[in-house]
C-alpha cells in the first residue's frame, strides 16, 4: 500500500514538479468557496422553487373556491379549466375532498410541475382545477439558476485569486527567509533572516525568522568560542613544541633521536595546521593577487615538489590569483594523494581547472557527501595516516581564492556505486575574476 501511495509522489519528483504554497492555498480556498457556493445555490434554488409552487397553489385554491361559490349558486362553475368529477384527478386528492375537505397537490409531469386544487360541492361532487406553472415562472427559475452558476464561478475565481495573492505574499516571505538562511549556512554571519523578509506585521513567518536568527547567533557564538579555544591552545603549544624540536636536534645521532625528531616535527606541523585552520575559519584572510600563467606555474611547482608526478597542460590560461595560497592548495592535494592513494599521481591543467588524480581506493563516502572535515583523513579504508587537516586547509584556502574544490571517485563507465573505485580526483575550479579586496567572491560558471 505504501508503494502505491508513494509512486505518484516519486513520479512527480522525477518530473521535477513542485507545488508551491500559493497554489496549495489557492486550491484550498477555491475548494471551500466552490463547496459554499454550490451549497448556497442549492438552498436558494430550492427556496425559490418552493416559494413559486406555494404561490401557484395559493392562486389555484383561490380560483377553485371562487368557482365553488359560483357552482353552489347556479350549478355552473363559470370558470376556465374547472372540471366536475375529473377522472384525471389524483386518487389521494379525491379521497380528501370526498371526506369534506378542500385539498391541493403538486405533481411532476415531464419535469414540469402540475398544480391540482379541489373542493367538495353541496351536492357531493368534486370540483377541481388543473393548471401548470406559467412559462414566466419557469423562465424566472432558469434565469435564477443561470445567475447562481455565474455567481458560483465568480466566487471560486475570486477565492482563487485571493488565495494566490495571500499565498504569494507568504511564499515570497518564506523564500526570502530560506535564501537568507542559506547565506548564513554559507558563512555570511552578518545576514539576518528577520531583516531579509521585511514587513511590519508580526506573524508566524516573523516568529520563525526571529527563531532562526537567535539559533544562528547562538551557534555562531559557540563556534567562535570553540575556534578561540583551539587557536589559543595551538598558540600556547607553539613555543614549547619549538623548544622540544630544538632540544631534540641537540641529541646525539641515532635511531631514538630520529624517532623523537620525527614526532616533534609532526607535532609542530599539527600545531601550525591548527593555527592555519583557525585563521581560515575567522574569515579574515585576504588574497594577495598576482598575474600568473596557470599551466606553467603548476608545472614548476609540482616538479619542485615531486618530480615523479605527471603534469599535463591541456589548455593554458592567464589568471589573477594568490600564488602562495594556490601552491598551498596544490601541495595539500598532492600530499593527500600520496598518503592515501596509490601511484601514479597525475595533475591536469585545463583552462582554470586543476585536477589531481591518484589510483587508490578513492575518497570515503562521508567526505564526498559532506566535504572535508578536520581530523578526518581522506582514506576510504581508514588505514591512512595524518590528522585530516590537509583537505580542510585546502578547502579553506580555496574559499579565500574564490575557488571551488570538488571531490569524486573514478569508477568504470556504467559501474554501480558498490564497485570499488579505481582512483580519486580532486578538482580546483579557479574563478574567472579574482576576489575583491573586501573578500567577496565571484560567481563560478
Amino acid at each position: 500500500m505504501r508503494r502505491i501511495l508513494r509512486s505518484p509522489v516519486r513520479r512527480m519528483e522525477r518530473a521535477g514538479l513542485r507545488t508551491g504554497l500559493r497554489w496549495k492555498l489557492s486550491a484550498a480556498i477555491a475548494l471551500v468557496a466552490g463547496l459554499v457556493a454550490i451549497t448556497l445555490s442549492f438552498v436558494v434554488h430550492n427556496a425559490a422553487r418552493v416559494s413559486m409552487l406555494d404561490n401557484a397553489r395559493d392562486l389555484a385554491n383561490e380560483r377553485v373556491q371562487i368557482a365553488q361559490r359560483n357552482y353552489d349558486l347556479n350549478r355552473r362553475p363559470n370558470f376556465p379549466n374547472i372540471k366536475i368529477d375529473d377522472p384525471d384527478l389524483p386518487d389521494a386528492l379525491r379521497d380528501k375532498v370526498l371526506d369534506g375537505r378542500k385539498a391541493s397537490d403538486v405533481t411532476d409531469h415531464g419535469g414540469v410541475p402540475d398544480i391540482w386544487a379541489a373542493v367538495p360541492t353541496k351536492d357531493g361532487r368534486v370540483l377541481s382545477l388543473h393548471s401548470r406553472v406559467p412559462d414566466r415562472s419557469t423562465n424566472v427559475m432558469k434565469d435564477l439558476d443561470q445567475a447562481l452558476v455565474i455567481g458560483s464561478v465568480a466566487v471560486v475565481f475570486c477565492g482563487s485569486a485571493l488565495g494566490v495573492m495571500i499565498g504569494g505574499q507568504l511564499s515570497r516571505r518564506l523564500r526570502k527567509a530560506a535564501a537568507a538562511a542559506n547565506q548564513v549556512a554559507k558563512g555570511e554571519t552578518d545576514v539576518r533572516v528577520r531583516e531579509a523578509i521585511g514587513g511590519v506585521v508580526r506573524d508566524e513567518t516573523d516568529d520563525l525568522a526571529r527563531a532562526v536568527d537567535a539559533m544562528a547567533d547562538a551557534l555562531r557564538q559557540r563556534l567562535d568560542a570553540e575556534r578561540r579555544v583551539t587557536a589559543d591552545i595551538a598558540h600556547e603549544l607553539r613555543t614549547p613544541v619549538t623548544g622540544l624540536l630544538t632540544a631534540a636536534e641537540l641529541l646525539p645521532p641515532g635511531r631514538p633521536t630520529e624517532l623523537v625528531l620525527d614526532r616533534a616535527r609532526a607535532m609542530r606541523t599539527l600545531v601550525e595546521d591548527v593555527l592555519e585552520v583557525a585563521r581560515l575559519d575567522s574569515a579574515s584572510e585576504r588574497a594577495e593577487l598576482q598575474d600568473i600563467v596557470l599551466g606553467e606555474f603548476v608545472t614548476r611547482r609540482v616538479a619542485a615538489k615531486d618530480p615523479a608526478v605527471e603534469v599535463r597542460v591541456v589548455h593554458e590560461s592567464m589568471l589573477t590569483t594568490d600564488p602562495r595560497r594556490l601552491e598551498r592548495v596544490l601541495f595539500n592535494l598532492l600530499a593527500n594523494a600520496a598518503r592515501h592513494g596509490k601511484p601514479p599521481i597525475q595533475v591536469t591543467v585545463e583552462g582554470r581547472v586543476i585536477r589531481v588524480r591518484d589510483h587508490g581506493p578513492g575518497f570515503p563516502s562521508d567526505l564526498l557527501a559532506d566535504g572535508p572535515s578536520r581530523f578526518r583523513t581522506g582514506s576510504a579504508d581508514r588505514a591512512g595516516h595524518g590528522h585530516g587537516l590537509g583537505l580542510t586547509i585546502a578547502a579553506g584556502q580555496a574559499r579565500v581564492l574564490g575557488a571551488r574544490l570538488t571531490f569524486r571517485n573514478v569508477r568504470p563507465a556504467g559501474a554501480p556505486d558498490h564497485v570499488p573505485a579505481e582512483g580519486a580526483v580532486a578538482a580546483l575550479w579557479l574563478p574567472e575574476h579574482a576576489p575583491t579586496n573586501t573578500g567577496t567572491y565571484p560567481m563560478l560558471p
